[in-house]
């Protein structure tokens, strides 16, 4: 057995509760949410106070930490009431929030002592002196642009203590770290200001100027409609550099996402981590933890910045190659070991026949036929069409509360 090394963060995002439980529940060390003001993600459903208490109860008592996203662009007035949010945060236990905006670091320093402040990605810190500038404003963790490279990211880490948290997975933003207002002129939408319609998603025609009346697109029948999008992030193949690079917090993109990715995600970063971190010099990349992320994949998979600039390949231009799909189906709520039985609360239409796979924390999967299934009252059903309807089906292998259940689309 080698050496061990210590472990950097896991840091998910939890778009909602059920999100933030069963990213902790899979193996993230943090995560990340959205209150109801100051943030990016107005849409990603987002806490109230209520509901981040309840997620820091939940998180702290399994040693997990919850940082709170307050990282807007602020107008004039945007920034009013700040002050007491930040104090209500601190209060309940937030353990830290990241801001981009000075306006609101330095309202949150001032007015809620003891809180600590992480700088967002949304600031473009890619120096060292950056970070020591940030350091000496009092920040304990600056978030990276997701523009530095992993040469860049180990000289920092040399020259600096502050603590480092970089992007290992998910969406990439076609605009440098997120300073873009295609949205705001599309759509009439702020980006900076939590509202961003992901205009450079869209499908577009390119038309001749000269015939722009009759509409004559240049594009082919054949062709898919243009959009300016990038690739997905994935880091999974490059396990040994994001650790050997010192970076403190590897984190995981996706507020908005559904709890199968965020599951799904986390449960493939924490194995490799894991099995890194517990035996270096005899690690070696399993293929079956990259095809575990392409069963929730959107887009094609990419190493974005880390080891050269990105190019046309990197970015998403016409019809992108098929990805499998798959829907996440039904979440296991009991399992009875005597009669093989697994109680399943549906979350997609599933029936007899189809095949499925269940898998849990701890990278365990299992695939097999639906052979019966049958409802609350005992009767059998070909399937299960209602939402979160509660049904028993018999399973190969033993599951546990929490596993999930996916199919192919």
């Amino acid at each position: 057995m080698g050496i061990k090394m210590k472990k950097p963060e896991i840091l998910a995002p939890a778009g909602n509760l059920e999100k933030l439980k069963m990213a902790i529940r899979y193996g993230a060390d943090a995560v990340y949410i959205g209150g109801q003001d100051y943030g990016l993600r107005s849409r990603a459903g987002n806490f109230d106070f209520d509901q981040m208490r309840e997620g820091i109860a939940f998180a702290h008592g399994h040693q997990a930490k919850v940082y709170v996203a307050a990282n807007m662009v602020t107008h004039e007035g945007d920034s009013r009431g700040s002050g007491e949010f930040f104090r209500t945060l601190r209060d309940m236990g937030i353990d830290a929030v990241i801001v981009s905006d000075p306006a609101l670091i330095a309202i949150c320093m001032s007015e809620a002592p003891g809180l600590p402040v992480h700088l967002s990605t949304q600031s473009s810190a890619t120096n060292y002196k950056t970070l020591e500038f940030w350091k000496k404003e009092g920040l304990e963790r600056v978030v990276l642009a997701r523009e530095v490279s992993m040469e860049e990211v180990r000289e920092i880490r040399q020259k600096t203590d502050v603590e480092i948290e970089a992007f290992i997975h998910g969406a990439m933003c076609i605009s440098y770290s997120g300073r873009c207002v295609l949205s705001n002129h599309m759509a009439n939408r702020d980006a900076n200001r939590g509202g961003c319609a992901q205009s450079c998603r869209w499908k577009y025609d390119l038309f001749d100027m000269d015939h722009v009346a009759t509409k004559q697109s240049l594009i082919k029948d054949d062709d898919e409609p243009f959009s300016m999008s990038a690739v997905d992030l994935a880091m999974i193949r490059h396990i040994p550099d994001i650790v050997g690079a010192g970076i403190n917090s590897l984190k995981i993109e996706g507020r908005m996402k559904s709890i199968h990715y965020v599951s799904t995600v986390v449960n493939v970063y924490r194995k490799a981590i894991d099995t890194y971190c517990s035996d270096p010099e005899n690690y070696t990349f399993d293929p079956a933890w990259e095809e575990e992320l392409w069963k929730t994949a959107q887009r094609e998979l990419a190493s974005g910045f880390y080891y050269h600039i990105p190019t046309e390949k990197n970015q998403i231009f016409a019809k992108p190659r098929k990805i499998p799909q798959y829907t996440f189906a039904a979440q296991v709520i009991d399992y009875d070991q005597s009669t093989k039985m697994a109680t399943l609360q549906q979350r997609n239409n599933f029936g007899v026949g189809e095949e499925v796979e269940f898998y849990g924390p701890g990278f365990i999967h299992h695939k097999q036929v639906i052979e019966a299934i049958w409802n609350e009252n005992g009767n059998p059903i070909d399937r299960a069409p209602n939402a979160m309807m509660i049904v028993k089906v018999k399973v190969d292998r033993p599951v546990e509360p929490y596993y999930l259940m996916r199919k192919k689309r």
